[in-house]
């Protein structure tokens, strides 16, 4: 078997937020009782983070043994993914917003948790900061890690659907957030599916980005949003009109996907 199995990427991910946590939740702690602001400070964000990211990167290329282009494997890519990735997405959140939405109904999120999660996008550059780590970095070392190092043992151990199913899965229950659980996964089913069809690390991060950058306007803009002509629309049809969206951006990825395989056979 390669690395890693399911076992072993359980043990990176495990690992990755054991170290995180023996860091973070003290600070955390100590933060909400004593109103300090260890947990965002920008030396521990800018220096910190990065050096247990890079240590798990590090890690797992040692431990998977193959060349790092093909371990990560950069390639140019068709602008008409970026179009259906576009197409895709906004229509894609906003189903899953209806889907959290009757969870937290079922389930609210505690006051706790949000004050917590809230930290993540506390900073000292604003939302230029929030930017940098949410569209950039968040993007770069979560897909080096799942659709790079996982997925790459996952696909010459397993079939396809195994590969995408259970990193996706990993992918979602990393982010220890179990109202945001629909979204990751879904998420990390489109890029699995990508990284399976296309084997491009760059075009996945890409596609993460633009998720997180659409995610950042919807809660910027929420409230202009909400008064737009769209969704004063019934929600039956905002419901076809995302619909006819997904099924078109699909559409262009299978056909922009099936063209790759296609080169892939002409070439061999």
């Amino acid at each position: 078997m390669f690395f890693p199995t399911v076992i072993e990427a359980a043990h990176t991910v495990i690992l990755y937020l054991f170290i995180e946590a023996v860091i973070d939740l003290p600070l955390a702690i100590w933060d909400l009782q004593y109103g300090t602001n260890f947990l965002s400070n920008p030396a521990k964000r800018n220096i910190v983070n990065p050096a247990i990211t890079v240590f798990i990167l590090w890690l797992g290329y040692r431990k998977a043994q193959v060349p790092i282009l093909e371990l990560f494997p950069f390639r140019r890519f068709n602008p008409l993914f970026i179009m259906a990735l576009l197409l895709i997405m906004p229509p894609l959140q906003l189903v899953i917003d209806d889907v959290n939405i009757l969870i937290n109904n079922i389930l609210p999120v505690p006051y706790w948790f949000m004050e917590m999660f809230s930290r993540v996008f506390e900073n000292s550059f604003g939302i230029s900061g929030v930017i940098l780590k949410v569209v950039i970095i968040a993007p770069i070392t979560e897909e080096l890690l799942f659709r790079g190092i996982i997925m790459h043992g996952f696909m010459r151990n397993y079939s396809g659907v195994q590969a995408v199913l259970v990193s996706a899965l990993f992918f979602a229950l990393f982010h220890l957030n179990p109202w945001q659980f629909p979204a990751t996964f879904t998420l990390g089913l489109l890029l699995g599916w990508l990284m399976l069809q296309t084997r491009n690390i760059l075009l996945c991060i890409v596609g993460h980005a633009l998720n997180n950058g659409l995610a950042l306007l919807l809660m910027e803009f929420q409230q202009p949003l909400m008064q737009s002509a769209f969704f004063r629309l019934p929600h039956p049809v905002r419901l076809l009109i995302c619909t006819g969206l997904l099924m078109f951006g699909f559409g262009i990825l299978i056909f922009r996907t099936q063209s790759l395989k296609n080169i892939r056979l002409t070439n061999k």
